[in-house]
């Protein structure tokens, strides 16, 4: 009994030193995002066309973030809420997991525009267009939503909305049609995806290899950051595939669906969304600087006027 009761609360600290350390990247996280976004908007960034959806990629991965983390600690200590409730908040979730790629995407194509098609970069690249295709991505990532929400309320019961559940994407697959159809649409729209930033990095690779001085650091830059973008594209990818490697290996050994659950959230959720950040705010001469400036003169400049008050 001892041996027994010991090895249990070993797995206990074992959950809550890994949930802590979840709760710390994630305010990490949302620390270095919430720095950025001020600095995008006190910088006047939102002036230039890539950093408005660099803009929204931060917006959207922090609002994802907040969601997926307050619904992994609802899970962890088992809270229920009603079905209706669990409904509106998942809305978004879906909507803003889509909102991520495809602004992803959007960018690859922005960067393809700036290498390849220079002289029409201020045309089609222009802050008028860029606010116009904010909304397109928000009504091409909302369809994947309405698909899994449609087939949901069809098959749903009135009933079953007042129920208290555990909050989780996998609730809303009554049946098995229901799940194919969610990852069939998801994966047309990563397919198509993967095929745009394919053809942005080979057109961008022809271009590079022509390209010499100041322009060769530009091009093989701007290559670099579509490989970063097509790597935070695989990631989101498989992190569609992490629900049905979820169920069956709940259904095999709970212990290791704990342990591939947090696996999952950490790799798939947390690390994607750490790239942003690197990619456009830390990779970007012109961003990184006017961040430290920010960061460090504006800091500096309250701590002298706070002295002087003083």
């Amino acid at each position: 009994m001892e041996d027994n009761s010991s090895w249990v609360g070993g797995e206990v600290r074992h959950i809550n030193d890994r949930v802590i350390s979840v709760q710390v990247l994630v305010m990490m996280f949302l620390g270095i995002n919430f720095l950025l976004i001020l600095t995008f908007f006190k910088m006047s960034f939102y002036t230039i066309a890539r950093y408005i959806l660099f803009a929204v990629t931060l917006l959207s991965d922090s609002l994802i973030l907040l969601i997926s983390n307050t619904l992994y600690l609802l899970a962890y200590f088992n809270f229920t809420i009603q079905v209706w409730l669990c409904i509106c908040i998942s809305i978004v979730l879906i909507l803003y997991s889509m909102v991520t790629p495809v602004t992803l995407t959007a960018m690859t194509l922005e960067r393809y525009v700036a290498i390849c098609m220079p002289l029409r970069h201020a045309e089609l690249c222009s802050q008028r267009i860029h606010v116009n295709c904010i909304l397109i991505i928000h009504g091409l990532s909302s369809l994947p939503c309405i698909a899994v929400f449609s087939s949901f309320f069809a098959s749903a019961s009135l009933s079953f909305y007042k129920q208290h559940k555990i909050c989780s994407p996998q609730m809303y697959i009554l049946h098995r049609w229901q799940g194919h159809i969610r990852s069939t649409v998801q994966q047309f729209y990563f397919l198509i995806m993967v095929i745009i930033i394919a053809f942005c990095y080979v057109k961008i690779m022809k271009v590079a290899k022509m390209a010499s001085g100041d322009n060769e650091k530009l091009t093989w830059k701007g290559l670099r950051t579509v490989i970063l973008h097509g790597f935070q594209l695989l990631l989101c990818l498989i992190q569609l595939w992490t629900p049905f490697i979820e169920n069956y290996v709940f259904q095999i050994n709970l212990s290791l669906f704990v342990n591939v659950r947090f696996f999952n959230y950490v790799l798939f959720y947390l690390t994607p969304k750490c790239l942003s950040p690197l990619i456009y705010g830390l990779r970007d001469d012109h961003f990184f600087h006017a961040l430290k400036k920010y960061a460090f003169f504006d800091s500096y400049k309250t701590n002298i006027l706070q002295g002087l008050v003083l």
